[in-house]
């Protein structure tokens, strides 16, 4: 793998978490944690941890891979610091509601319920498409939707025990993390 691949895979990663570095929390506890959302945590970091798997140091990188790449990194990092930006204090690891949490619906959730988890698949593709054979790929991407729809499932339930009909009309409307899927 070429010298500028590493670049672009470190200055892609580093841009994407750079957002939740500096993402200003609420202090405060939240009203109400659902800690199974970890296990989707845990899936997600291990799809993670698959791409790195195989001797991606001496494949050699075709230009389309390394070209597509760069658009899912950098759709990664947009997604990421909008995402961040959007929640505000309410963004925490937990699945959780705050006291005084809010229904956000502008910016990036105009288009997506979870556009952190789609900033974090577009990472995971744009990784992949790099370093990754075909197969250990097709793996990480499924352990991925796993861990993700585990989530999604439990902060959307959350989200409408708080919200009710609002939620539901919002969730009807707007695709959970893959825009254009229902």
């Amino acid at each position: 793998m070429p010298g500028y691949a590493y670049v672009a895979l470190i200055a892609g990663w580093a841009i994407w978490l750079t957002p939740f570095l500096l993402a200003r929390r609420q202090q405060e506890r939240a009203k109400v944690i659902d800690r199974r959302a970890r296990w989707g945590v845990l899936f997600v970091a291990v799809s993670y941890s698959l791409l790195w798997q195989g001797r991606f140091w001496v494949r050699v990188l075709p230009g389309w891979r390394f070209a597509l790449s760069i658009c899912f990194l950098l759709c990664a990092t947009v997604l990421s610091r909008a995402g961040v930006h959007s929640l505000g204090r309410q963004w925490r690891v937990d699945a959780g509601l705050s006291y005084d949490h809010e229904l956000v619906t502008s910016g990036p959730y105009k288009l997506v319920r979870h556009p952190i988890y789609t900033s974090m698949l577009c990472l995971l593709l744009g990784t992949g498409f790099m370093v990754t054979p075909l197969w250990l790929f097709l793996l990480a991407v499924v352990v991925f939707l796993l861990g993700t729809e585990i989530r999604v499932r439990i902060e959307d339930r959350l989200l409408a025990s708080r919200f009710a009909e609002r939620f539901q009309e919002y969730a009807r409307k707007v695709p959970a993390y893959i825009p254009f899927v229902r």
